[in-house]
């Protein structure tokens, strides 16, 4: 089974952003279940997304509290419980312009993946609307669910903009792509 936890603050979307990740493995044919925790439930507070997948049902009804990967929207969120929630194979995408390296000497141990989804999100006209970016990057760390899928998904649900999101999923993607293979060079 593969947990992910989607943290964020109330208006960035992480919700939006764990129920589009949740439809598209479903799309492949996974089992997922997929829920949220709301701090204060006001513009600016943390909300949490929890999703889990695998090939067979799943009974497990509690929070993650060993997350296989993170997805980050705001790096000011890389603490306390969130990190607690991470073990030292977890993948932790983050929002951040940041390089890879200043999150090495910012949390050592920790396998942290820094993409610019706002830079993203700005340049294919999505504006703060980071969802897609971050999505399509945390796709490509995780080796699923498959690209295509994740764009079904995305126009499927989103409301307008298709072409902008499609655009911001696969610069995430890509962007993504290129931290890695960087990484492994």
């Amino acid at each position: 089974m593969r947990q992910v936890i989607v943290q964020g603050r109330g208006g960035q979307g992480a919700q939006t952003a764990g129920n589009l990740l949740a439809a598209a493995f479903f799309a492949q044919g996974l089992q997922v279940q997929c829920f949220a925790s709301y701090g204060g439930a006001r513009r600016g507070t943390p909300v949490s997304s929890y999703l889990r997948v695998d090939e067979k049902p799943i009974r497990v009804r509690c929070d993650i509290e060993r997350a296989d990967a993170i997805l980050c929207f705001d790096a000011s969120l890389l603490e306390g419980r969130l990190l607690a929630a991470a073990h030292e194979r977890t993948l932790i995408v983050v929002n951040s312009a940041h390089s890879a390296a200043h999150f090495a000497a910012l949390l050592p141990g920790r396998r942290v993946l820094p993409v610019d989804g706002l830079g993203i999100a700005r340049e294919h006209g999505l504006g703060r609307i980071v969802n897609s970016a971050l999505l399509g990057a945390l796709a490509q760390a995780l080796g699923a669910p498959e690209l295509e899928v994740l764009i079904q998904t995305v126009v499927a649900q989103a409301p307008r903009l298709h072409d902008e999101n499609i655009a911001a999923v696969r610069a995430g993607w890509h962007a993504m792509a290129a931290q890695l293979q960087e990484a492994r060079s």
